[in-house]
């Protein structure tokens, strides 16, 4: 039990399914969490929207649960930190109140003012280091521009959900640079907002919030806000926070240059940090700042991830018993020649981010036989995800920005079979977090102790201990090259087959 007059440290994360909330102690062991859920409303294909107040209210929710359980040393509270999903465009009224609901990352309708912000702003990905896309800031505010103008006329601020979060809790409209770098609006190498994007998008710096790092005091909380959580008179600092992959790199201590993580989730990132700005948006490398100063990220995105296996699962029929699957693709993968004439998967299933940037891309199997049974089918699905963390890795080696010991963090950490066919296609040598989760409200947690000055970086953003250490086989490493060859082949050939 924490001591009542120990600080502690509220870390909050706005994500796209709940509201997260974790108190952790000065020495960071957690004194409690919750989470309060919320919805996603879908009222048109491609459309991906929530209610900005319904962010806060999940706050609410989450903070008053864990006062219940915690209230004393929640009374110790000595700053707050915010991690959120990217990319949600808030436009707020001069009232600083929701003209609509929120845009959020995974909405896709705005494809064709990506196309637009290009057009007039011929130098966009330069200016900002990364392609345009549907899911960034910029192109949603155009969206609205053109289909709702009395909307966009009216917009006086645009914020990001967890910035509207702070709003609320401060009345400070503040942004940090990584939650910042997924806008299309900002200068990632110089750390600013670019004006001639924002001018593109009917927009000046009026409407944007100040900028700060994400470790530094971005607002406090305010009297009203303090007096609601019993803090009545208490000066709270809120650190300027970070995008959830940002913050959940440093919720496993990767701050320093070279480090970071594969995170094998429902969707696929490999994550590394660097000390200088990196680009390459011809292959869709994500470069963003870190939530650090003088720190920023290159990140490659895969979107069907662990999501390819539980599909495939579902398809067999035994959605509840993917760990048996595995293990039968465990023993199938022990022989050689099986493996050599095992189908090829491509786990485009919803598309793909990096390389290819290709929302048109299929998912595929090529190479099947009658002799190939669920085991097959299996191996060949979690390999084409390897192969997929296999380019994402190679993009950032383009970018001067390869990964050096990643963690292995996500749901399908669990599976030490797949931690290794990873190693072994990537050529990473990847160390197994204990826990294997990467926390992004442990992050914010961590974000908000260096805002209130509890400790420095190395002493707070600490690496979490390791299980083992995933080390390439070169001789399963060899297996596994023609079979790359061949996976990055046939994409080729579909994508040219579709476009004939």
């Amino acid at each position: 039990m924490t001591r009542q007059n120990q600080h502690t440290y509220l870390g909050l994360d706005i994500g796209t399914s709940s509201v997260k909330a974790l108190l952790v102690d000065a020495e960071q062991r957690v004194v409690s969490e919750a989470t309060a859920p919320l919805s996603v409303s879908r009222p048109h294909p491609l459309w991906s929207e929530q209610a900005p107040d319904d962010w806060f209210k999940g706050v609410e929710l989450a903070v008053a649960a864990i006062r219940r359980e915690a209230s004393a040393e929640f009374e110790a509270l000595a700053g707050i930190g915010l991690s959120g999903q990217m990319h949600g465009a808030t436009l707020l009224g001069a009232d600083d109140k929701p003209l609509r609901p929120a845009i959020l990352w995974n909405d896709g309708r705005s494809f064709a003012e990506c196309l637009e912000l290009k057009r007039r702003v011929p130098d966009v990905e330069k200016r900002t280091g990364n392609l345009v896309m549907p899911g960034f800031t910029a192109p949603k505010m155009l969206w609205v521009a053109a289909h709702e103008p009395e909307i966009a006329k009216a917009t006086k601020r645009v914020l990001l959900p967890k910035d509207y979060v702070r709003l609320r809790l401060s009345g400070e409209a503040v942004s940090d640079m990584s939650d910042a770098s997924g806008t299309s609006w900002l200068d990632v190498a110089e750390r600013r907002w670019d004006e001639v994007l924002l001018t593109a998008t009917g927009l000046s710096l009026a409407a944007m919030p100040r900028l700060v790092e994400g470790s530094e005091i971005s607002a406090h909380l305010s009297p009203g806000a303090a007096k609601s959580w019993g803090l009545e008179g208490r000066r709270i600092p809120i650190a300027g926070g970070g995008g959830d992959n940002a913050a959940s790199a440093i919720g496993v201590g990767a701050t320093t240059a070279g480090s970071g993580f594969v995170s094998l989730g429902t969707s696929g990132v490999v994550f590394s940090v660097t000390d200088r700005y990196v680009s390459l948006p011809e292959r869709t490398l994500h470069a963003f700042c870190h939530a650090l100063p003088h720190r920023w990220h290159g990140m490659s995105v895969m979107l069907s991830a662990a999501s390819s296996l539980s599909w495939i699962a579902g398809v067999l029929g035994h959605e509840r018993d993917i760990g048996a699957l595995v293990a039968e693709a465990e023993t199938f993968a022990r022989s050689k020649s099986a493996v050599a004439s095992a189908p090829i998967f491509l786990p485009y299933l919803s598309g793909e981010r990096t390389p290819y940037n290709d929302a048109e891309a299929t998912g595929m199997f090529a190479g099947l036989r009658a002799s190939h049974g669920a085991d097959a089918l299996v191996f060949a699905v979690m390999e084409g995800v390897a192969f997929s963390f296999a380019d994402g890795v190679d993009v950032l080696d383009a970018a001067g920005a390869r990964p050096v010991r990643p963690l292995l963090v996500g749901g399908g950490a669990r599976s030490d079979f797949w931690g290794q066919m990873i190693a072994d296609v990537t050529g990473l040598i990847i160390d197994l977090a204990q826990g294997a989760e990467a926390g992004a409200a442990l992050g914010a947690a961590r974000l908000g102790m260096l805002a209130a000055g509890a400790g420095s970086i190395e002493a707070i953003c600490t690496r979490p201990a390791t299980q083992h250490a995933f080390t390439p086989d070169p001789a399963r490493a060899a297996m596994h090259a023609p079979r790359l060859k061949r996976y990055r082949a046939l994409y080729q050939a579909e994508k040219a087959a579709r476009l004939a």
